[in-house]
């Protein structure tokens, strides 16, 4: 699906005080940036934002940082935050690949994967985010006892994932195939497209995975 570029939406971005542009100089001192101790948890791939925004209402003692590569995508939830104002809420505008260069080992106590693009094209496979080359970046970052979340509507890449979380050397806890109708629909928060799917009739998958 092609994205369609708003004008100026780099501009924006590079101006938004809840942007942060430099991230590389917080590596390791990401709570002092919040100005806190509390834990630190990431969505990769958070589109307009409603999921990482609802949670920081939710969790006023949790540290989000919501990770978006376009920037058309972006100016979204910049323009929510810019209303709301969250003190635990911050961006960051670049590619999942380099976030060890970003965060400093177990800085991140939580991964938030939902609806990634599926890559459907076998060639592509190495670009899910859910493949062995991405576990392998979310290990560099996550602490000892930290957990991924993922939620999705496509069954295949839901399948994939099952068989390729656990050979890249992680235990996946919980899993459903349907996620909105399981005990694991407690305090369950809808993405943009969990909304728009499930009101389709379409099952929401979810597994919840760590070391």
């Amino acid at each position: 699906m092609r994205l369609r570029h708003i004008p100026g939406s780099e501009e924006a971005i590079a101006a938004s005080p809840y942007v942060l542009s430099n991230p590389c100089q917080y590596k390791g001192q990401f709570r002092q940036r919040f100005e806190n101790q509390n834990p630190i948890e990431i969505e990769i791939g958070m589109g307009k934002g409603k999921f990482i925004i609802e949670l920081a209402q939710r969790h006023p003692q949790i540290n989000y940082l919501g990770i978006e590569r376009y920037p058309s995508v972006l100016l979204h939830g910049i323009k929510k935050q810019e209303s709301l104002q969250l003190p635990n809420l911050y961006f960051l505008c670049l590619d999942a690949r380099i976030l060890p260069e970003i965060f400093a080992p177990e800085e991140v106590s939580r991964i938030y994967l939902n609806f990634s693009d599926p890559w459907p094209k076998d060639r592509h496979a190495k670009r899910r985010l859910t493949s062995p080359a991405f576990m392998t970046v979310y290990d560099q970052i996550l602490e000892k006892n930290g957990f991924i979340e993922f939620k999705t509507d496509n069954q295949k890449l839901f399948s994939y994932s099952l068989e390729s979380i656990p050979s890249s050397g992680w235990k996946i806890t919980e899993s459903t195939h349907d996620l909105h109708h399981s005990a694991m629909a407690l305090d369950n928060v809808m993405t943009e497209y969990e909304t728009k799917f499930s009101s389709l009739g379409n099952p929401i998958c979810k597994l919840i995975a760590r070391r």
